[in-house]
């Protein structure tokens, strides 16, 4: 027989633990024994109704079928003869309810479900866990998409960073974590929440990103009111995570230096941000409309000696020293990639040699 209380004592631990509610989780006990039943006793077009009364320490278990006179499919008929004196007061095509709770539970409950059945009520059970676990997440996050979200981090694991959500579990998964940065247990780390999504195939998913530009937009908006407000513009960010973030920002009044703005008194306020970062480097960049300005400020500290601009073709051919090109290329062509992706134009470096 079915031991209830110790079905009931494990609905109250993993309630407990997982945070889901017990009415959830006797759902997904009841539909591992539909599982488990299907595979030892009948087939897959049956209609098992299972019904677990922890509270009462009940079980019961049965089987629809479509009464007809003669039988072509078993699975979902039965016919009068077979009922036999059962089958009074019902009439043909009437849907009846067969109690198969004594035969099932007639056995020790190993050999009564088998090895193949139980591994499969396990296996219903952990992937009910996991797709609770996961609406109960989307549930949490929903409407906060593009927020940035301060969590505790819990534990590392297999490369994958377990936050602290209010209680829950939210993973932070390698592909969105930044290689520079350092976690260990308590610390408070702020992420992104890049995507809050519920297909159709892939069921309920929510994004964390610790690479993704929102995050520095969003951060900038913590220690920055005028982006709040509006006062000043993000109108464009390029970045390599870890190394270094390029923004171009703007403002329609004419009083306020926008890149000055968000750098705040003495870089207090881009400094919290790249500490925050860990120390990624920080490049703000005024919108002047000038295009060529611009780009020869994306490409600081290089001195530039003149910027060709083609507006048609976005194209840029930038003029300098021999002396001031590592400074402007940087790592890898890193400087010129990210001032092309800020600004949309393809650029070009020309050195210039100039006789005394």
């Amino acid at each position: 027989m079915i031991d209830i209380k110790k079905i009931e004592a494990a609905i109250n631990l993993i309630a407990a633990e997982k945070k889901i509610p017990k009415e959830k989780l006797v759902d997904i006990i009841e539909s591992a024994i539909k599982t488990a039943y299907k595979k030892d006793y009948g087939t897959k077009d049956e209609n098992v109704i299972v019904k677990l009364d922890v509270d009462n320490g009940s079980i019961e278990i049965t089987v629809e079928k479509t009464l007809v006179k003669e039988v072509v499919n078993p699975s979902t008929e039965i016919s009068f003869e077979e009922l036999g004196d059962d089958a009074a007061g019902f009439k043909e095509w009437d849907t009846i309810e067969i109690d198969v709770t004594e035969e099932v539970m007639s056995k020790d409950l190993e050999s009564s479900f088998g090895r193949i059945a139980s591994q499969a009520a396990r296996q219903v059970i952990i992937q009910k866990i996991g797709d609770s676990e996961k609406e109960k997440i989307y549930e949490l996050f929903r409407g906060r998409e593009w927020e940035v979200v301060s969590m505790k981090v819990e534990l590392i694991e297999s490369g994958k960073v377990i936050l602290n959500y209010n209680g829950n579990q939210v993973v932070l998964p390698k592909s969105e974590q930044v290689s520079k940065d350092r976690y260990a247990a308590d610390q408070r780390l702020n992420v992104y929440v890049a995507a809050v999504i519920n297909d159709e195939k892939t069921g309920p998913r929510v994004i964390l990103s610790r690479k993704n530009t929102g995050l520095v937009s969003g951060l900038f908006k913590i220690y920055v009111p005028e982006l709040n407000d509006g006062t000043v513009v993000i109108d464009s960010i390029a970045r390599v995570a870890g190394l270094k973030t390029k923004i171009l920002v703007s403002t329609n009044n004419d009083e306020i230096d926008p890149a000055g703005t968000m750098i705040g008194q003495k870089w207090i306020r881009v400094k919290s941000v790249m500490d925050e970062l860990g120390g990624e480097r920080i490049d703000i960049i005024s919108n002047t409309g000038n295009i060529a300005e611009i780009i020869a400020k994306a490409l600081a500290p290089a001195e530039i000696l003149k910027v060709e601009v083609d507006e048609d073709n976005q194209e840029a051919v930038v003029l300098l020293l021999p002396s001031e090109r590592s400074k402007a290329v940087w790592k890898g062509w890193l400087n010129v990639n990210l001032a092309s992706q800020l600004t949309g134009y393809r650029i070009s470096i020309n050195e210039v040699n100039i006789e005394e």
